[in-house]
């Protein structure tokens, strides 16, 4: 495992972010690793995966191919390679390490329009949020603590700018924004200006900590759906208890992440092992 812990931990020391917006909820088979073609829109273009960093791709095709020239670690899939970084990535800013359950094949298809659906949305209140979880046999409990690797990682403006004008009838700006945090976020995302990226933490991005929910607690949630586990009274006692207790946030986050790597797993019978990440064989 040597070989893989250098070429993950190598741009890692760049970027902490990079494998970490990897942490998807659509399933552990390496789909989203593969580049579109002119006869397939890939799921990795699909708009809710824009944020995705090139330079996290290139992270697990560098393991990948060095795993190939390795004696006997050829039959290692992307499926696996992307578990492993994604764990690594989190241990290395800061956060838990946790088990890694290995043995997982590789998806035969991506497809941009599989994406739909599948993926929380920025404006999601708590019902949606739950049921989107529970699809995957994952409780409210799990819902939250994935939700709290918002503590590393960026959005752009278009994700979130809603909040900020013309909200509603009543209030130009979301009233559950914090005022201040508000107003730093208008600099950052002028009305009609360019969609640039935003820290998703804004005291601590680039460390894998329990901040994001003490900025849940302030208002300081960058999208709806984040501040909406403040201010439902179902997940809020949850909130309060790990904007305090890091060590809990850590073992229901290692939990979670045990969970989520079982969710869409490819076998044998229905993947194979890649021998290129971004690439069909």
């Amino acid at each position: 495992m040597e070989i893989r812990c250098q070429c993950v931990a190598a741009p890692f020391t760049r970027d902490v972010r990079r494998p970490l917006v990897y942490l998807r909820i659509k399933g552990c088979d390496a789909s989203v690793l593969i580049k579109s073609t002119s006869t397939n829109k890939a799921e990795r273009d699909h708009s809710d995966n824009l944020s995705l960093s090139a330079d996290g791709f290139d992270t697990i095709n560098k393991a990948k191919a060095a795993l190939n020239n390795a004696t006997g670690c050829s039959k290692i899939s992307c499926a696996d390679i992307l578990t492993i970084a994604t764990r690594d990535a989190v241990n290395l800013a800061g956060g838990p390490y946790y088990k890694v359950e290995l043995g997982r094949y590789d998806s035969l298809t991506s497809t941009a329009s599989s994406v739909e659906g599948k993926l929380p949305q920025t404006g999601d209140a708590l019902d949606r949020l739950n049921s989107l979880f529970t699809s995957l046999g994952l409780t409210q409990t799990d819902m939250v603590a994935l939700s709290g690797a918002h503590t590393v990682g960026f959005a752009h403006c278009s994700k979130f700018r809603n909040r900020l004008y013309g909200f509603s009838a009543n209030s130009s700006i979301d009233p559950t924004l914090n005022k201040e945090y508000a107003a730093q976020l208008q600099a950052k995302c002028p009305k009609g200006g360019a969609d640039n990226g935003v820290d998703m933490d804004v005291a601590t991005a680039k460390r894998f900590d329990n901040w994001y929910f003490v900025g849940l607690k302030q208002g300081k949630g960058l999208f709806s759906s984040d501040q909406v586990l403040y201010t439902d009274t179902r997940s809020k006692p949850t909130v309060e208890n790990w904007a305090t207790n890091i060590g809990g946030f850590y073992t229901a986050f290692s939990s979670a992440m045990i969970k989520l790597g079982r969710v869409g797993v490819k076998t044998a019978s229905n993947g194979n092992i890649r021998t290129q990440c971004d690439a069909f064989n």
